[in-house]
């Protein structure tokens, strides 16, 4: 990791670029550092004028006195190449580029952010940027941006850093958080990334104890690996990481080779790695402030059901359909305390969750922590959640300080979110900073509310165990392995394939029949035919020795009628088999976020509702099972309307075993089992294809 202390905790600065124009970059960066009280040195240049509003300044970089900590270039963007030469030459620590046009312009764009790099490489420089809007520091006060920086009251406020390679989003984000009222410690956007990344500031930000919480805007993440090693050391130490990736709508990888390259897209593979090694990832800005903000607020939130209290039946079921939804559990109210609401609530409210108060606290103001008591006390409820009607002031006077004394009183360890039914409602700011003030997060809507919280509980009810380390190494071949080789690799490791082997000629494909009886099928084999289908090249249900004659000289003559320069080296023979579920099967490892295994159900509904899960390599068998059951079709697996349960465990134990070939065997980019047909409980599953793309040496 690199010392970013130059940088984010300068004590002395230098604005090359500097200007008395308001509105100009270097002058917006001098007024911040005068807002915030910056005590260091602050060296100003400008080659047309020897002072600034009073100050002195340099003609140049060179006249600079050696080892400034951190350079801000406002400058245009030819001119930072040489700037930034000059600047190692006087030693400064660090430089601040906010000029674009480098890796985003062009090929000589490209070239001139290659050199910063090399520069800030060889001299131990930080460099930041370029195309970015810099950092503020404001637990130290140190605003080194040009947008201007407010000064913030940090004390006995909840405290957030932003890491964002987007400098406009960081500012957006940075106003949304300190909305709701909380600290930030550093804001760093990283723009072009040529010489420091968000990965360094979120090392850094991992060892600043003022830091509870990291809020980040990615596109591309550089050091995937170091990044998914990051965010598990920060759920190790309980300083959650929130993510907003862009990049839903892009078209997946293309894989000429497999199924499962094209399924399994980039964003798709990002998510599945930093969800399991921790990261809370959300869609939206709103959801990065929400579920940033109940981060902090809320402490650690365990896995578990919710409990809501509000006052409207038809707010109800509309929390139900929503629950259902988005997948928040709402267990039932039940046995003790269940018991102990019914003596706490008039005999006309039903116990039930969520819970109509109705319009009762309006009279009987103590209701509230009466309901709180029993609802805190249950281990079932890992949540709170009131959904309130805030109406006019007088209404919420009458609501927010008796659900405020009652909290007060209770000192729950537990989260309580306040929800406001009906957003625009006039709220007094103090009822709500007295609801933040005992540790309760306020949504204006409850749908939001419900969503933040989703995440949370979602994030605690992750398994982090590990499936047992015990990795298979096969010796591969570079390229593509066609079936029959890939079968002859994965069958003797575990895999299940059909009885059958590879023939090279009629005769050879005549005794594999015998020995494995009819019907049987036969598959066209080269390297160069990755889907048979689509060149004729399976042939189903050969009934006999004649039969299959035939089949062979038509097996060959599709193939050469589809494309006459493949030779196949023969044909697979194998035993039809019963009928089963089919799901496809596969495995990828991603040069840069490492392997994942891909597990869907197959047939036209693969592509058409790309039923799919991304898991990753070291899940153990119950976090499979699990994860087979998500599958929008996961009801199929557990039997449906008389079709008999499937052998889940079968499926399970299947890619565990391709996890542990994956992560023994690094070379393979890509395995393809599809289709996998799985059997009814206790009968097990059979990969009738098989395909490996391997790196060539």
């Amino acid at each position: 990791m690199p010392d970013l202390s130059r940088l984010i905790t300068p004590r002395s600065v230098a604005i090359v670029g500097a200007s008395p124009t308001l509105g100009a970059l270097g002058n917006s960066v001098m007024r911040n550092l005068d807002r915030h009280g910056f005590s260091g040195a602050v060296h100003l240049i400008n080659p047309k004028r020897s002072e600034i509003d009073g100050r002195p300044c340099l003609p140049s970089i060179t006249d600079l006195p050696e080892g400034v900590d951190v350079a801000v270039l406002a400058i245009p963007g030819p001119a930072v190449l040489p700037a930034v030469r000059e600047l190692a030459a006087r030693k400064a620590g660090a430089a601040i580029i906010f000029s674009a046009g480098f890796a985003e312009g062009g090929d000589e764009g490209l070239a001139a952010q290659a050199e910063v790099a090399r520069i800030a490489r060889d001299h131990d420089m930080i460099v930041l940027g370029p195309n970015c809007l810099g950092l503020v520091n404001y637990a130290a006060g140190v605003p080194l941006t040009f947008i201007e920086a407010p000064v913030l009251a940090t004390e006995n406020k909840p405290a957030v850093a932003i890491v964002s390679q987007s400098g406009a989003m960081a500012v957006v984000l940075g106003t949304t958080l300190m909305a709701k009222d909380l600290a930030l410690t550093l804001s760093v956007s990283t723009g072009n990334e040529a010489a420091s990344g968000v990965e360094d500031y979120v090392e850094h930000l991992l060892g600043d104890s003022g830091t509870q919480a990291i809020a980040m805007i990615v596109e591309q993440f550089r050091q995937p690996a170091r990044f998914l090693c990051l965010v598990e050391r920060a759920r190790d130490i309980g300083k959650p990481i929130v993510l907003l990736h862009p990049g839903t709508s892009s078209a997946a990888r293309e894989s000429a080779a497999t199924h499962t390259g094209a399924m399994a897209g980039d964003w798709q593979l990002m998510k599945a790695k930093v969800t399991r090694a921790g990261a809370i990832l959300v869609d939206s800005l709103e959801a990065l402030g929400d579920v940033t903000e109940l981060a902090v607020r809320a402490g650690k939130v365990r896995a578990g059901g919710t409990a809501v209290l509000t006052e409207s039946g038809a707010f109800k079921a509309l929390t139900l359909d929503l629950a259902e939804q988005i997948g928040l559990d709402l267990p039932p109210m039940s046995g003790a305390t269940a018991d102990a609401l019914r003596g706490a609530i008039p005999d006309f409210i039903p116990v039930s969750n969520p819970m109509d108060l109705t319009a009762q606290a309006l009279v009987d103001p103590d209701l509230y922590r009466r309901t709180l008591i029993p609802l805190l006390a249950d281990d079932a409820f890992a949540a709170l959640v009131f959904g309130i009607i805030q109406t006019d002031p007088a209404t919420s006077s009458r609501k927010f300080l008796p659900i405020t004394e009652a909290i007060t009183a209770l000192a729950p360890e537990k989260p309580i979110i306040f929800a406001g039914l009906d957003e625009g409602a006039e709220v007094p700011a103090d009822y709500v900073t007295g609801l933040r003030a005992v540790g309760v997060t306020y949504f204006p809507s409850p749908d939001r509310a419900f969503r933040a919280l989703r995440h949370l509980i979602r994030a605690a009810a992750q398994d982090h165990g590990s499936a047992p380390a015990s990795p298979i190494r096969l010796d591969v071949p570079g390229g593509v392995v066609p079936e029959y080789a890939a079968k002859r690799l994965l069958g003797p490791v575990g895999l299940p394939f059909p009885p059958g082997g590879f023939a090279a000629s009629l005769e050879e494909a005549v005794k594999i029949a015998g020995e494995i009886g009819y019907p049987i099928a036969l598959k066209a084999q080269a390297a160069a035919l990755s889907h048979k289908s689509d060149a004729g090249g399976v042939i189903l249900s050969i009934a006999d020795e004649a039969s299959l004659e035939a089949a062979w000289e038509r097996l060959y003559g599709n193939v050469a009628a589809y494309d006459s320069a493949i030779a196949l080296d023969g044909a697979q023979v194998e035993a039809m088999g019963k009928r089963g579920v089919e799901l496809i099967v596969g495995a990828r490892n991603d040069p840069e976020w490492g392997p994942v295994i891909l597990v869907g159900f197959g047939g036209v509904t693969a592509e058409l509702l790309h039923d799919v899960r991304l898991l990753p390599i070291d899940l153990p068998r119950e976090a499979i099972v699990a994860e087979l059951r998500a599958l929008k079709q996961g009801a199929l697996l557990d039997g449906y309307r008389g079709s008999p349960a499937l052998d889940v465990e079968a499926v399970a134990a299947l890619i565990e075993t391709l996890g542990r070939v994956l992560a023994g065997t690094p070379s393979i980019r890509e395995i393809d089992l599809n289709p996998v047909i799985v059997f009814p409980r206790g009968e097990g599953v059979v990969a009738l294809d098989a395909l490996i793309l391997a790196e060539q040496e």
